[in-house]
């Protein structure tokens, strides 16, 4: 099999790069025969900065994309580029054009206009600060409080799940089904949350287990990483869910990502609000 081809790529922004980044992944996984070397170049707001970030694009040639709303300065990277003989994409300019065709407006151009610290970014930290606290199980009493209450036994990415959906703008809470030890009084009645119950494989949890035993050196938790246990422990879950009308998803083969949207397809689905 040959070994994959490796290229440069330059993702230079004004902002923090983030969009780069996320537009990157997405092509870069359609390419598995080829190995990007990743060059992230973020805040570049000035020709000092531009000009450090094409000295490495010189002295490692390869593709680039980038963000910046300042015409002088894209204009000096894409001339640049140009001479030295590499692509160069302005990742939204495509977009823009569209939204400009179909409004029958011009863009404001505005440098990291999606990081304004407005009502929704302190939202955000708002529902951050909610689920670092109700994190596995903590201030139970609270859980009224949460948007979205995720339920599941260990190892069933509660609390990442939780922390992504909590950077969405959505108050997460999440809560371990321990064998033998009762929900909390809250769950025992109605709640406010929208609750959902993660489950995987017993076979992914059962090595995902191990490998935290083994990182802890915690030997005598045998039942801890047996599969039948888990499977059992899967089952409750299940009919948990069942008994109280709580959807359930199997998180095996989903990233964190995927496991979100499908919470979130959920929880507007019952007529809950779009939090932009």
């Amino acid at each position: 099999m040959d070994a994959p081809r490796t290229f440069h790529l330059h993702m230079i922004s004004d902002a923090t790069g983030e969009t780069l980044v996320a537009v990157a992944k997405a092509v870069r996984v359609q390419y598995s025969q080829a190995r990007a070397i990743e060059h992230i170049h973020p805040l570049v707001r000035s020709k000092r900065e531009l000009e450090r970030v094409l000295k490495d694009v010189e002295a490692n040639p390869g593709m680039v994309l980038y963000t910046i709303i300042n015409q002088e300065l894209a204009e000096q990277l894409e001339q640049t580029c140009k001479k030295l003989n590499v692509p160069c994409v302005p990742v939204l300019k495509s977009i823009l054009q569209v939204f400009e065709s179909y409004l029958g407006m011009s863009s404001i151009p505005t440098v990291a206009g999606q990081h304004v610290l407005d009502a929704d970014y302190f939202r955000r930290i708002e529902a951050l600060n909610f689920t670092m606290l109700h994190d596995d199980g903590h201030l139970p009493e609270n859980l009224d409080d949460a948007d979205i209450l995720l339920i599941g036994i260990s190892r069933t990415s509660k609390t990442p799940t939780s922390i992504y959906l909590a950077n969405r703008g959505y108050k997460t809470a999440n809560v371990p089904l321990i064998p033998g030890v009762p929900l909390p009084p809250k769950l025992e009645t109605r709640t406010n949350a929208f609750v959902v119950g993660l489950v995987a494989s017993a076979e992914r949890i059962s090595q995902v287990r191990q490998n935290r035993v083994l990182e802890h050196a915690a030997s005598h938790l045998d039942a801890y990483v047996d599969r039948e246990a888990i499977a059992a422990e899967i089952a409750e879950t299940r009919q948990l869910c069942a008994r109280r009308g709580w959807p359930v998803i199997d998180v095996t083969r989903r990233s964190i990502e995927e496991t979100a949207a499908a919470i979130l397809r959920l929880y507007h689905d019952r007529g809950a609000p779009v939090l932009e």
